[in-house]
């Protein structure tokens, strides 16, 4: 299993959008195969941080959904509509290896 890591700086005043975003991709990434572990919005603290995490069964696994998603209308939507709004300032991806019992 390899589990994809992702720490978002968002715009404080688009929390709501980035959201809603959120909640989307989700969806995406579960039909696609993957396991959705959540989206972490900023709660205290920092107000410009959010996380998420989400698996699949191999690496080979996340680069076909990299594809397919890159060509799914609501994902190609998603896209689109995070860069007109621009509630996304930067984010980074880090790949995982949980440690389960």
């Amino acid at each position: 299993m390899i589990t994809c890591h992702v720490r978002y700086i968002i715009d404080p005043y688009q929390v709501d959008a980035f959201e809603r975003y959120s909640r989307a991709w989700i969806a995406v990434v579960t039909r696609m195969g993957g396991q959705h572990h959540g989206y972490f919005l900023p709660a205290e603290g920092a107000n410009n941080v959010a996380y998420c995490l989400f698996s699949f069964a191999s690496l080979c696994d996340y680069e076909r959904y990299r594809l397919e998603a890159a060509q799914d209308a609501e994902g190609q939507r998603l896209v689109a509509e995070a860069c007109e709004l621009k509630f996304i300032v930067s984010y980074e991806r880090s790949f995982l290896r949980p440690v389960l019992e």
